[in-house]
């Protein structure tokens, strides 16, 4: 299984790339387009404002790649500013276009509360999904980020937690999952989610 983890300058790829081997994996980590489209699982990990991460998958020619990847029904797993990117805007900043995949808005965390919201906190399954084989309601991951995405069709939230507001921090629709939080970062409940996404795609593969 070709597994990708997409590089488009965010920083936090080695963590990634050390939790997906940690779970059995051998990622490859690449900012070729041509490397997507041949994958057989697609990992985008990301750190860093919504603009600058759109502008640099522009510049790498990577938008329509993910986009087709994503089309084509391939297994494609979103961490962080990789969740964020793949709704329809982002207010950070400004309103900055996102990849379109997911309908919804990535908005401001309410004033009055400390941001980023670091630190651990807890996550509510709303519905079961693969990605949460074994993994115990309310557990507990690692969050870094001062926006949140704000999906229009409640239908793809398969996880929520509550700071300030509730919000999705899991998304799922059909072959995309995506976290808001770090799985990388999450100790053993992270791990294990990354052990789902690599079994959710080897059961995935056709090709």
């Amino acid at each position: 299984m070709k597994l990708v983890i997409v590089d488009y300058g965010a920083g936090n790829l080695r963590s990634v790339a050390r939790a997906v081997a940690h779970a059995g994996g051998e990622p490859l980590i690449t900012s070729s387009g041509r490397d997507v489209e041949r994958a057989d699982a697609l990992i985008v990990p990301g750190v860093g404002a919504a603009a600058d991460t759109m502008r640099n998958l522009r510049r790498h020619s990577l938008v329509e790649p993910i986009r087709e990847y994503i089309a084509g029904g391939r297994p494609f797993l979103g961490v962080c500013m990789g969740q964020q990117a793949l709704f329809d805007v982002s207010e950070e900043g400004g309103e900055h276009p996102c990849l379109g995949v997911l309908p919804g808005r990535v908005v401001r965390l309410p004033q009055g509360l400390k941001v980023p919201h670091m630190g651990w906190n807890q996550v509510r399954i709303v519905r079961p999904h693969p990605v949460f084989e074994g993994i115990p309601d309310e557990s507990y991951f690692y969050f870094v980020h001062s926006y949140y995405p704000r999906p229009e069709d409640p239908a793809i939230v398969i996880g929520e937690t509550e700071y300030g507001v509730t919000f999705a921090s899991v998304v799922g629709r059909e072959n995309v999952v995506a976290t808001q939080f770090h799985p990388e970062k999450s100790g053993a409940m992270g791990l294990r989610m990354y052990e789902n996404f690599l079994r959710m795609a080897a059961g995935a593969k056709v090709r």
